[in-house]
């Protein structure tokens, strides 16, 4: 029996697994494997709500074995670290606990097919210090991480002294560098409901730092104007045209030897494919880190791989490249998994075309802006407050259902409406 492997439990690998799953792997015409790191599936665009706390991965994530019992295919927890072409078997680290002991030694893991979907991850672009003093949000053990500091600030902030601030120093003005400067402003709000009177807005302090000449410059400027002014509106610092060249435990230098002084500092910048896959040494990459593939989303050195999702260079027919959106993994997924019918049955591949269907920017309770259909160059048309934020939770819901379909995913925004009315606002611990 044929065995297909995905890597990475992200939005477009955890789809691909369900349909590959209940496709195939349910009526025992493939062994479907999915291997991940972690032990549950976050929607990556919602990790700014994972380090504020306003979403709990304990309750509102996927927890991949009991997903794969539900859809056929089977969980292997793992990091990749790297691949035999020739021999067709990738190899995976070993597992060890929180106290460094190894519970599962060094494996590796056979295939026929393999798809690549292993995300993305900040790129710091070798700024000294910022490794060492900055937190991340590419996974949601880093969001966790940052959340937890977090508390801890708001702890100190609520002693009582009306003199003290928090500040944060958030570098990369794209999405998740906005989002999570709006949502910082609606936790306080949240805290002061759950035991923290003594928090006031105005003591928080939030600086967004951007090297490009305005903050979400991948956007349409209106896009960018209009949460530039809601950012502005809550209290939040744009420095734009600002690049950071060095990280401190006290903040950011700037190019300008301006020191920016922080209590906590995010990188949020700059988008590259994970390291090990070029010291794998297995892939002709691009620039970014992406190894680079076929029209049918194969690998351009393997056809027995395909790529996906943020790790996946793939030069349109203008000479562009798709971007790293939750929308291109979606639709790469959909038609790998269209190729792979189609090599069972003996069919010819279909090659894949970016369609834009537009962009959206959550600034938490506050405002949601964004185009639909395509850049606004080319007629979308612009939409904000509760009609782009219908859109943007409809995003997630369609999501949901493709993961758990129609019933299941239905029956999830339900219990988790529910659960909403029960469970606190917001995580405390």
């Amino acid at each position: 029996m044929k065995t297909i492997v995905v890597v990475g439990g992200g939005a477009g690998g955890l789809e691909l697994a369900t349909k590959l799953g209940d496709k195939l792997g349910k009526k025992q015409r493939a062994k479907i494997i999915l291997v991940d790191r972690s032990r549950t599936h976050i929607w990556k665009p919602l990790l700014h709500e994972v380090a504020t706390g306003s979403l709990d991965t304990e309750t509102d994530g996927v927890v991949y074995r009991a997903h794969a019992r539900s859809h056929g295919y089977e969980f292997q927890l793992g990091t990749m670290i790297g691949i035999d072409r020739e021999a067709q078997r990738i190899q995976l680290d070993s597992i060890v606990d929180e106290e460094g002991v190894e519970i599962v030694p060094a494996r590796q893991l056979a295939y026929d097919t393999l798809v690549l979907a292993v995300g993305s991850v900040s790129n710091d672009f070798g700024t000294p210090g910022v490794s060492q003093h900055s937190y991340f949000l590419d996974s949601h053990r880093q969001a966790s991480k940052f959340h937890q500091a977090l508390l801890n600030q708001f702890l100190r902030l609520n002693q009582g002294d009306s003199e003290a601030t928090l500040s944060l120093a958030i570098v990369g003005g794209g999405a998740t560098g906005v989002e999570l400067s709006a949502e910082l402003y609606h936790v306080v709000g949240l805290l002061r409901m759950y035991g923290m009177p003594g928090i006031r807005k105005d003591q928080l302090k939030v600086m967004l730092i951007e090297a490009s000449p305005r903050i979400l410059p991948a956007l349409p400027d209106r896009i960018a104007q209009s949460a530039r002014e809601e950012l502005q509106r809550l209290g939040v610092e744009l420095r734009e045209n600002t690049r950071i060249t060095e990280a401190t435990a006290q903040g950011f230098m700037t190019a300008d030897e301006e020191a920016i002084n922080a209590d906590l500092t995010v990188w949020a910048a700059g988008v590259k494919a994970p390291p090990f896959i070029q010291a794998c040494g297995a892939f002709e990459t691009n620039r970014a880190g992406q190894i680079l593939v076929e029209p049918t989303l194969q690998s351009v050195d393997d056809a027995a791989i395909y790529v996906i999702g943020d790790c996946c260079g793939c030069q349109q027919a203008d000479g562009s490249w798709v971007p790293p959106r939750a929308q291109s993994a979606h639709q790469m997924a959909t038609l790998v998994y269209r190729n792979i019918l189609a090599q069972e049955n003996n069919k010819p591949l279909q090659d894949y075309v970016y369609s834009d269907y537009g962009s959206l920017v959550n600034l938490s309770k506050y405002s949601t802006v964004g185009s639909l259909m395509g850049n606004l160059t080319k007629g979308s048309m612009f939409v904000e407050g509760r009609v782009a934020r219908f859109v943007y939770i409809s995003l997630y819901r369609m999501h949901q259902i493709a993961i758990h379909g129609w019933w299941r995913g239905t029956l999830s925004m339900i219990a988790r409406k529910i659960g909403s009315t029960i469970k606190p606002k917001l995580k405390l611990h």
